[in-house]
């Protein structure tokens, strides 16, 4: 009878697994305290919660802060999806996980946070970070500034990314608090988190919570983290007919154990809440950005003054008596009014095409426009989207209008109907003043185009 030996090197791989199997594994678990908390995101009633309140290493987790910030800083007009951030070399020497990002290199704001949102990486986060406040440190202070204007009472940011350092610390409940606050604040922005796979710019990454968003019927976020000192945490929302829950896990022992529990959390979460309850979205807080010292001062401190866009006197601007015209958000609620309005203070003629975005010195003479002007360049406009009937069209151009006069001022509004339904234009402007709308009206959220001279 034949007796097979081990090999030495084969059975010291064997012995080194066995005692990470049974020793490093089981420490580093012990190491990371466990907490957790399930809210009933409609109305933020906490349905459970388990030391909840303890300051714990957040991980990446924290990326959902650097996100949040960078969504605020993209509404208020500091900086737009499509500006090019220059890689530097601090963030280029983040460690994994990461893009591969390089010093030097130029990526548009878009992919860093795609890169920081779906696989977080803490190059992109680091850059974007940067991107917004100069540097990593002054981006933390308004981490932490807005942290306290969410409520968030028990949390300290020292970076963007949330590796392991001294005093970087959070709670289940005030993750939780700022996953609800993501939810609601940005809406526009949350489809993000749901997404198993996205284009990163320079590749495509794997969503790192794919697992349980594949396996969790409803889930659609939001974000996973990983260090040795905080173990696997997670903040995850799902959504069942009319309701939605948001449950956090801190110091899971292993992703698949974490994910478990966590979908847990979430069945207990659908238990308890009620089928219909108030919604009670939280209250955003007041932005507290820092102003640019770049050349989009302008639109910072014009935005600054008001999330809302509200008609402002420019020096540029004729000395005349300010139109008064609807707020955007009134015009949204019900655009019939705005129109009303606009026709009491404007000349309107009864072609479509009309301008009914300026303020003419002598209302009595009320211009037509008939065709553009070939004077000046101005051979250039911007789209705002493709509607399925001609009337939605008019209304989306009309409640651009409205909200963007300094830049459309004197543009031509024209809907163009074609094999895929309606476009929304406003023709007329020049090459800059094109652009200029384009990136006003993306920091409002409001999609666009430029078109060119055909």
């Amino acid at each position: 009878m034949k007796v097979r030996h081990t090999p030495p090197a084969r059975l010291g791989l064997f012995v080194l697994a066995a005692i990470w199997l049974l020793v490093v594994v089981p420490l580093s678990a012990a190491a990371a305290p466990y907490a957790a908390m399930v809210v009933d995101a409609r109305s933020g009633k906490v349905l459970h919660s388990r030391n909840a309140d303890t300051r714990l290493h957040p991980a990446s987790l924290t990326k959902m802060m650097t996100l949040y910030v960078v969504f605020e800083a993209v509404q208020n007009g500091e900086i737009s999806l499509d500006t090019k951030v220059r890689i530097s070399k601090n963030a280029a020497a983040e460690p994994p996980s990461k893009l591969g990002l390089k010093s030097g290199q130029r990526i548009a704001l878009r992919y860093l946070i795609r890169g920081a949102a779906v696989k977080s990486a803490n190059d992109a986060a680091t850059a974007l970070g940067e991107a917004i406040s100069g540097s990593e440190a002054a981006f933390a202070r308004r981490m932490n500034r807005t942290a306290k204007a969410l409520g968030m009472t028990n949390t300290t940011f020292k970076n963007a990314h949330g590796l392991t350092e001294t005093g970087h610390l959070s709670t289940a409940r005030d993750m939780t608090k700022l996953g609800r606050h993501l939810l609601y604040d940005y809406p526009q922005y949350y489809n993000l988190f749901s997404r198993r796979s996205t284009n990163a710019g320079i590749k495509e990454v794997n969503n790192t919570n794919r697992r349980l968003l594949a396996a969790y019927r409803g889930a659609d976020g939001i974000k996973t983290g990983y260090t040795r000192a905080a173990g696997f945490n997670l903040v995850a929302s799902a959504e069942r007919g009319n309701e939605r829950v948001i449950a956090t896990v801190f110091g899971g022992r292993s992703s698949a154990s974490r994910n478990a529990k966590v979908a847990e959390l979430l069945d207990l979460g659908f238990r308890r809440a009620p089928t219909r309850v108030a919604l009670n979205k939280p209250t955003a807080p007041q932005y507290n950005g820092e102003p640019s010292t770049s050349k989009t001062v302008r639109v910072t401190v014009a935005v600054k003054q008001s999330l809302r866009p509200k008609l402002r006197p420019r020096s540029m601007e004729p000395q005349n008596q300010p139109v008064a015209v609807a707020s955007a958000s009134d015009i949204e609620d019900d655009i019939k009014n705005a129109l009303v309005q606009a026709q009491a203070n404007r000349p309107v003629e009864s072609d479509t095409s009309i301008d009914l975005t300026k303020a003419s010195v002598e209302p009595e003479a009320p211009q037509v426009v008939t065709r553009l002007s070939t004077s000046g360049g101005r051979h250039w406009g911007i789209n705002v989207g493709r509607y399925a009937s001609r009337y939605a069209a008019e209304k989306v151009l009309l409640k651009t209008a409205l909200a963007e006069m300094s830049t459309l001022d004197g543009s031509l509004r024209k809907v163009v109907k074609n094999s895929r339904g309606y476009e929304a234009n406003f023709l007329g402007l020049s090459q800059d003043t094109a652009a200029l709308a384009c990136r006003r009206l993306q920091a409002r959220q409001i999609a666009c185009v430029t078109i060119g001279p055909s």
